[in-house]
């Protein structure tokens, strides 16, 4: 009888167990006298009889039935095991691990924005978490109907809203279109906290939530590039003349054309100088006054001879005679010897 006996034993088990399934069913099978039941880490085990729960194992191990699982169960404490007789029962396997899923738009979400009548085409991409949180809900709604349910079909369930509550949490608040990075963090917890209350209902939670891009059209993503590069500047000429100075250092202004390659440098030359003299105080035409009004003409600045003293007056005579060295005090002849003096 032993023989015999160990012929109908089996083992309940997660076969081919698949880490990107929620759950698995094990079923249409006769549960003998002396099987066993193995759980796995990361596993938990819920006997279902006539579709009603019987009870949760939730210890990983290599269980025997008869002696460490039936006494647990809420209905059939009291089952024997018989020669011919088995328990056809249910046992479904939960992956109790957290889930990432990385999702993005199925398409362009059109966003109201100022100066676009027709909105604004912005597509988004980041990642979920997710993991089963309601066993009883799991069952009735999933379970119940179906034999397996994977990452894949939550990650649908969660696109199919996604849309939606991406248009609703960007739009709340006023959200700058043009910086909505800057308010992905307020976006994602807004979204997070809507898409747990859709996806509980089928006994799953969404444990984390978060947005890695928004993405623009490529005509307006050059515009939001070009903007952020001029503020960080913060002056137009300046942002010109770096972006000459970047042409310049990468020879794309000499590539092909040299006289306009160097008239571009000549331009940069005459821009930076006067951009340099205006911050010294100085006009362009300044020098020029300069140079009229205090230094000959052809002789650099830097190279002009020290100011002399300036030539008497013609008609003034000396304030000493020539002769004897007496003050002249403005006579015409020196009074000590007679000299003429004027």
């Amino acid at each position: 009888m032993g023989i015999l006996s160990n012929q109908f034993a089996n083992v309940v088990e997660w076969e081919e167990f698949d880490d990107n399934l929620i759950f698995w069913k094990w079923t249409n099978k006769e549960i003998k006298k002396g099987s066993r039941l193995i759980i796995r880490p990361g596993q938990d085990a819920i006997f279902l009889y006539q579709g009603k729960v019987e009870g949760v194992f939730k210890d990983e191990g290599d269980y025997d039935i008869e002696s460490k699982i039936i006494p647990f169960l809420s209905t059939l404490k009291g089952f024997k095991f018989g020669f011919n007789s088995g328990l056809r029962a249910e046992v479904l396997f939960i992956n109790t691990k957290e889930f990432t899923i990385k999702w993005g738009t199925k398409g362009p979400i059109m966003l109201q924005a100022p100066g676009l009548p027709g909105g604004m085409p912005v597509r988004a991409n980041g990642t979920a978490n997710v993991k089963v949180s309601d066993y009883m809900t799991l069952i009735d709604k999933v379970a119940g109907v179906k034999q397996s349910y994977s990452i894949e079909d939550v990650k649908l369930r969660i696109i199919t809203v996604l849309d939606q509550l991406l248009m609703k949490w960007i739009s709340k608040e006023g959200k700058d279109m043009f910086n909505l990075q800057a308010s992905s963090f307020d976006i994602s917890k807004g979204i997070q906290e809507d898409l747990d209350m859709e996806i509980s209902k089928d006994g799953i939670s969404v444990t984390g939530f978060s947005i890695n891009n928004f993405n623009y059209p490529e005509e307006i993503q050059k515009k939001i590039t070009q903007a952020a590069a001029q503020s960080m500047v913060g002056d137009v000429n300046k942002y010109t003349q770096m972006t000459m100075v970047d042409a310049m250092a990468d020879g794309k202004m000499n590539s092909g054309n040299s006289t306009m390659g160097s008239m571009a440098e000549m331009m940069m030359g005459a821009s930076v100088a006067s951009q340099m003299m205006n911050g010294m105080g100085m006009g362009m035409g300044q020098p020029q006054q300069q140079m009229q009004q205090g230094y000959p003409q052809g002789q650099p600045m830097q190279q002009q001879a020290a100011p002399q003293q300036a030539a008497p007056a013609a008609g003034a005579g000396p304030k000493f005679c020539p002769e004897c060295g007496t003050p002249a005090n403005g006579a015409k002849f020196c009074q000590n010897c007679g000299t003429k003096l004027m």
